[in-house]
C-alpha cells in the first residue's frame, strides 16, 4: 500500500532560521530519506517551495478565480512529502515518528487510495 507523509509546518517557520538551521535541518531531511531508501521503503520525496509561490484555483457558478499567495487565515502549510510503500498503517506510522522534521511541524500520514466514482 501507498502511504502519503505530508509535512505540515508553521507559516514563516523556514523564513524565521538562520542559514545554518536550514542546512541543518535540510541535512537531516536528506538522512532520514536515505534510511527510508535503504529500508525499500520510499517511493519518492520533493520538498516545497514557501508558501509565497503558490496559488489556489476554484470555479464556483461558472467562475475560474485563481487566488495568489498567501490565504489570510492559514496558519500551517505543506512544506513536502514522502511516498511510501508499506504493507499497514503501522509500518507505515513508524517511520514518521522518527522523521525530524516532527520537532517542529506535523506530519500527517495517509493512505492513498482509488479514486471513487
Amino acid at each position: 500500500m501507498t502511504y502519503r507523509q505530508l509535512v505540515v509546518e508553521p507559516i514563516g517557520q523556514r523564513e524565521a532560521c538562520n542559514d545554518a538551521e536550514r542546512r541543518a535541518d535540510y541535512d537531516s531531511v536528506l538522512a532520514y530519506a536515505d534510511g527510508l531508501q535503504a529500508q525499500g521503503v520510499l517511493l519518492g520525496t520533493q520538498p516545497l517551495t514557501p508558501q509565497a509561490s503558490s496559488a489556489r484555483v476554484q470555479a464556483r457558478g461558472g467562475q475560474t478565480q485563481v487566488i495568489d499567495a498567501r490565504f489570510a487565515k492559514a496558519k500551517e502549510t505543506v512544506g513536502g512529502f514522502f511516498l511510501l510503500n508499506c504493507a499497514t498503517r503501522h509500518e507505515a506510522v513508524a517511520p514518521a515518528q522518527q522523521c525530524p522534521d516532527v520537532q517542529w511541524a506535523t506530519v500527517w500520514m495517509r493512505e492513498l487510495g482509488p479514486c471513487f466514482l
